[in-house]
């Protein structure tokens, strides 16, 4: 039984596609589950913020590694790898066919292939790079990262507090840290099950629009709110980089959403270097659309059956 994989940006509607497709499976006699492959959304508390499966679609498609960490606590790819790896054996164990659904690259991969992940650093070097952080701000810290790798620094967001520190305490470790194209050569990794990879893609203008239409419903239904709980609690800086978590705190929705456009773009550049992906642009096609796609693909591939 083939794996099947969603990836696409931000506010592109993937867990849509994934509910209409579990329909469209159930109905050919199949009992899907959904594992999320989404760095933030794996924070209790912050679901709203992060765009996770509300209960109701939780409730039409049963989904796992949501919601199970606490965002004080950080959190790594590393450990999301093996969880999920346990998730998807387990499925396929019980003939249930996994639809890994992510928005973040390294999560993904993490999923589907035994990535080699660089070391943890010292103690002594995370601390120093975290209070730099905390006192000079992303911006210049990104500034410098610029400096001394200019290519890893340039698929870094300038506010990616994570990313850039990430980067730094790997440099201060002696270790290169991943330039920009190195994305498309990680995934070239054996992946551990057979894999359909699917990218859900959308006219930039068109994404844009929902990313801010989203962001303002996010806000209305209490991110904000979460936020500040998170915040008040002692959230960790993994949780802190969620999209909005920072401009949320600060009041300010408009960079809030040009956060989110950034990073959807980056999204997309980073999905079209993937090899085998099949790519279904939702511009003009409603999720029931895709899911048809995914489903006629997934019938017609030798061995994709259970």
């Amino acid at each position: 039984m083939h794996v099947v994989a969603l990836f696409g940006p931000t506010g592109v509607g993937k867990t849509a596609v994934a509910l209409a497709l579990a329909e469209l499976l159930r109905e050919r006699g199949e009992d899907p589950v959904a594992v999320s492959a989404d760095a933030l959304q794996v924070y209790r508390g912050l679901e709203t913020l992060t765009g996770a499966a509300t209960p109701d679609e939780q409730a039409r498609l049963e989904h796992r590694l949501l919601s199970f960490v606490d965002p004080r606590q950080t959190f790594s790819a590393g450990e999301f790898a093996e969880r999920a790896h346990a998730e998807i054996d387990a499925a396929l164990g019980a003939s249930r066919r996994p639809l890994v659904v992510g928005g973040t690259g390294l999560y993904l991969q993490a999923a589907l292939t035994d990535l080699e992940l660089r070391p943890q650093p010292d103690p002594a070097v995370r601390e120093r790079v975290r209070a730099r952080l905390e006192v000079d701000g992303p911006e210049a810290l990104h500034a410098e990262l610029t400096a001394r790798a200019p290519r890893t620094a340039e698929a870094i967001d300038r506010r990616d507090r994570t990313r850039i520190a990430r980067a730094l305490e790997l440099l201060e470790m002696g270790e290169q840290p991943a330039p920009s194209g190195e994305a498309s050569r990680l995934w070239t990794a054996e992946l551990r099950h057979p894999t359909l990879l699917f990218g859900l893609t959308m006219e930039r203008q068109a994404l844009y629009a929902r990313i801010d239409a989203r962001a303002d419903a996010m806000i209305a239904a209490g991110a904000a709110d979460e936020v500040k709980r998170a915040d008040a609690a002692g959230a960790a800086r993994t949780a802190r980089s969620a999209l909005g978590f920072d401009e949320l705190l600060a009041g300010d929705r408009e960079a809030m959403k040009r956060r989110t456009r950034n990073y959807a773009k980056r999204q997309l550049a980073w999905m079209r270097r993937l090899p085998d992906v099949h790519q279904i642009d939702l511009t003009d096609r409603t999720a029931l659309d895709a899911a048809e796609r995914i489903g006629h693909i997934l019938a017609a591939r030798p061995g994709s059956a259970a």
